[in-house]
């Protein structure tokens, strides 16, 4: 573009993350932004000079727009997907956030994008404002990565961190945290792992350079972890966190899941606390790296956004096929592994009756199924006489591990299992 042409933006959203966008970019001297999409004309907002002839509310009206680059920052499906498709007919290149819209139908976006020769780029849909997007397709372009390791919700870190230091139930933290405006008035999205599967879903596909279908991800949430297992797990020298996890194996298949760990408190992620974001990478020639750093909030994931603004923006007129790097260049669909086919070690919080031959009877069980035990203790008796009675296993077949779990629910020796958490390996 001209020296001295602003490159015009358009804006679809004027929420948290599209107000700190606005901010970011309102002085800069490289681009414009020339209409904003908002839900309501009439809700006063928070932002000083804002030109309120600029704002619509009718997103059309931005992707009709005379824009040169469109960013998307609404969120869910619907009208985001055809918005975009219309602004890449109208020749705009396109900045999203949406993890959603990426996980379901980023396959369709990026080849109608690529049949227009447009560009999305999308690096505040994953971690915020940590840069992970670029640095994959870009500096560690020459790696193979074999492993990916993240913690990608700050909601359910930051109730998984209340509950380790306050000691409180999930039910309790919850409450507080959507009081502070943390988690959503129905947090199922971030607290039931669909948050963390979107990224985890598109954050594979980017390291394995295979697509990933978000149906084969495995995914549970939080709700079911209790204050007891924090403790037992922090007397046997882990931390519990959601982990986003995925892994190629021996055979090149992918092993894609969201679910708590037990992550050991020699790991870096034991450490990620309350809304922070990190990202663990395993490949060669590198080895191990993690990027942490905020994954919400207004200013951060701006950052991420006008990154990809200015990326855009500096290739506009340079060259007929901006961007070569950052464009979706994988076309195979990855294998992927069943969870009931995956190897892990495991945790068990089960309740027994305090009386002899229990400890018998959940070795004896586990055996049946070919799991051994790493390690058995029993956590004192109460005053109802019955005991708790915590398990960590060494690697066995997650199938193996459902059928024992069976086996306990039907023992005359267990009344209850409390927990079954997996365990980094």
């Amino acid at each position: 573009m001209e020296n001295n042409k602003k490159i015009k933006i358009g804006l679809i959203g004027l929420g948290t993350v599209g107000s700190g966008v606005y901010k970011t970019l309102k002085d800069s001297p490289e681009v414009e932004i020339i209409k904003i999409a908002v839900k309501n004309l009439n809700k006063p907002r928070n932002i000083e000079g804002l030109d309120n002839s600029i704002l619509t509310d009718n997103p059309y009206d931005v992707v009709n727009s005379d824009a040169d680059i469109v960013v998307e920052l609404i969120g869910g499906l619907e009208p985001a997907f055809d918005l975009i498709k219309t602004a890449i007919v109208n020749g705009k290149h396109i900045v999203t956030a949406n993890k959603e819209l990426l996980a379901k139908r980023g396959e369709e976006l990026f080849l109608f994008a690529e049949e227009h020769n447009k560009v999305i780029l999308y690096e505040a849909a994953i971690a915020g404002g940590i840069p992970i997007i670029m640095p994959i397709k870009t500096i560690l372009a020459g790696n193979k990565i074999r492993r990916v390791e993240a913690i990608l919700n700050g909601t359910t870190n930051y109730i998984l961190t209340k509950m380790d230091v306050d000691k409180a139930s999930y039910a309790d933290v919850l409450k507080e945290a959507q009081e502070l405006g943390y988690a959503e008035a129905d947090p199922t999205g971030d607290v039931e792992g669909f948050d963390a599967a979107y990224k985890i879903t598109t954050l594979a596909t980017l390291a394995f350079r295979k697509r990933i279908k978000i149906e084969n991800v495995y995914r549970e949430g939080i709700t079911r972890v209790r204050a007891e297992d924090m403790e037992a797990a922090n007397d046997l020298g882990y931390k519990i966190k959601l982990i986003a996890s995925a892994y190629l194996d021996d055979e090149n298949r992918a092993d894609v899941r969201v679910h708590p760990m037990l992550v050991s408190k020699k790991s870096t992620l034991a450490h990620i606390d309350y809304v922070t974001n990190a990202v663990s990478l395993d490949g060669h020639p590198i080895g191990s790296i993690t990027l942490s750093g905020p994954g919400a909030g207004e200013f951060p994931t701006a950052s991420s956004v006008v990154g990809d603004i200015l990326s855009i923006s500096a290739e506009l007129g340079t060259s007929d096929y901006i961007l070569p790097m950052m464009r979706c260049n994988h076309h195979d669909t990855a294998q992927t592994v069943d969870i009931l086919d995956t190897e892990n070690k495991y945790y068990l919080s089960l309740n027994a009756k305090n009386k002899l031959g229990v400890i018998g009877n959940i070795g004896k069980i586990c055996e049946g199924n070919g799991i051994s035990l790493s390690s058995i203790v029993q956590r004192g008796v109460r005053d109802n006489n019955t005991a708790d009675i915590t398990v960590i296993t060494e690697l066995c077949k997650e199938k193996d591990m459902q059928k024992a779990l069976s086996q306990f629910k039907e023992s005359e020796y267990i009344n209850s299992v409390n927990s079954m958490i997996r365990v980094q390996i």
